[in-house]
């Protein structure tokens, strides 16, 4: 399967800038949820980067090499985060939607707020009722920074990140930064570099003999620990 600009030239003829959005670390044991959006309009060139497909599909090497491609073709794209301690807060819902709303504030921040979000899969863990915005808001302690802006519209669609070509882009802006934060973090044994806070055999035996990390999300059922 490869991309192509079909759902995005649709929802161009309906309003100025289109997003894609798509997350990466959602089944990991560690490290933050991120959320990459990438924005193009009718002024986006129609030939997309060469290689661009679903972060999954590319190799490491290959998807470092599309950032500067990626970058240069969008209009604009960001990456945002939730922490640990915020996954753990707000389950694991709240804090893609918390991570999707930081990252709608970055471009809305330089003027490139999307009038509608192609969102990969079939849940929609975006476009949430305010009150429960709120509550998610309270219970994070505000750290939300500011992310209290107008959704837009959420176009879903299965496997876009393997078929639109702006939410491949937003696939791998996100898995390259999350990627890059695992292997900066400070590493006592977990082996982040090769895991990136998934649960491989070798991070399993570090729990059991390190225990958990402020890096874990200890509401998790972590390898070889109790819950918290």
């Amino acid at each position: 399967m490869r991309p192509d600009r079909r759902v995005e030239t649709e929802l161009l003829g309906t309003t100025a800038l289109v997003g894609g959005m798509d997350e990466v670390g959602r089944g990991a044991l560690a490290g933050p949820v991120s959320v990459g959006l990438a924005v193009v309009s009718a002024a986006t060139s129609p030939d997309f980067p060469q290689g661009l497909a679903d972060s999954k599909q590319v190799t490491a090497r290959r998807r470092e090499a599309l950032i500067e491609p990626i970058t240069a073709w969008v209009a604009d794209c960001a990456v945002a985060h939730a922490w640990p301690g915020e996954i753990d807060s707000l389950g694991i819902m709240g804090a893609l939607r918390l991570a999707g709303l930081r990252a709608l504030e970055q471009v809305a921040r330089r003027g490139f707020a999307p009038g509608a979000v192609i969102l990969d899969g079939s849940a929609n863990w975006l476009d949430a009722p305010e009150a429960d915005l709120l509550a998610d808001l309270e219970e994070s302690g505000g750290r939300s920074a500011g992310p209290m802006i107008e959704i837009p519209p959420v176009r879903m669609e299965v496997k876009a990140d393997a078929r639109c070509a702006v939410v491949a882009a937003a696939s791998i802006l996100a898995k390259v930064e999350r990627d890059r934060l695992m292997t900066e973090l400070e590493d006592p044994g977990y082996g982040w570099a090769s895991n990136k806070g998934y649960a491989s055999a070798a991070h399993a035996r570090a729990l059991g003999r390190l225990g958990a990390s402020p890096e874990h999300r200890r509401s998790w059922r972590l390898p070889g620990l109790a819950p918290c």
